[in-house]
């Protein structure tokens, strides 16, 4: 059976636009430029023939098209999501992790949350970028010095008041299992180490 679909791109731009209610909201979600989101809309607009946002002085409103419009689009890209995930090995649930090029993964010892986790297959893209999460490339991300992104829940993965080391996940899987689990160890892990960095060491012993 073939599908008359518009272009996926149109389609994405629209449903995170429509989100938003923001080209610029949803071109940082998307990485790209308000303009591209703009034209990628126009575009399907002009193909489907029906205007879907109605465009005021600093405001993005949806019309009734639009609004009829949108569910269908985002429950399709659910359904996209639902049946991508269900291709996993049964029993094992594939988590795509990226880190950014100068992340020294001997700060964490995988292997201890591969260990405790065995439900979860853990994968490691390195080096990986914002890009590499947009494009679907990688579930989740340790990012540098990126602690606020529309769309993406972002969790500080070292302290202080440095650049740093951000942990990324889309906020529409930040509640899947395999996410939580991994966010949660590697707090603790990080805690962990920070209360150890804490601890006063002896040096010397005192003479009476």
């Amino acid at each position: 059976m073939t599908y008359a679909l518009p272009p996926l791109n149109a389609l994405r731009a629209f449903e995170a636009a429509a989100r938003h209610l923001s080209f610029k909201l949803a071109a940082h979600e998307l990485h790209v430029t308000p303009a591209a989101v703009g034209q990628q809309v126009k575009a399907l607009e002009a193909r489907l023939g029906v205007q879907l946002f109605e465009r005021l002085h600093k405001q993005l409103i949806l019309t009734a098209a639009g609004q009829a419009y949108l569910p269908g689009v985002s429950e399709g890209f659910r359904h996209i999501a639902e049946a991508t995930s269900q291709l996993k090995p049964e029993g094992v649930v594939l988590l795509q992790l990226g880190v950014h090029a100068s992340f020294d993964l001997r700060r964490l010892d995988l292997a201890a949350f591969r260990s405790a986790h065995a439900e979860i297959g853990l994968r490691v893209l390195q080096p990986a970028g914002l890009h590499e999460l947009v494009e679907g490339k990688v579930d989740l991300l340790i990012a540098r010095s990126l602690g606020h992104h529309p769309g993406y829940r972002c969790d500080r993965v070292t302290e202080g008041t440095g650049l740093g080391d951000w942990l990324i996940a889309p906020e529409g899987t930040v509640d899947c299992p395999e996410i939580v689990s991994f966010r949660e160890w590697l707090r603790t892990v990080m805690d962990e180490r920070a209360r150890a960095s804490r601890r006063p060491r002896l040096v010397g012993g005192v003479g009476s």
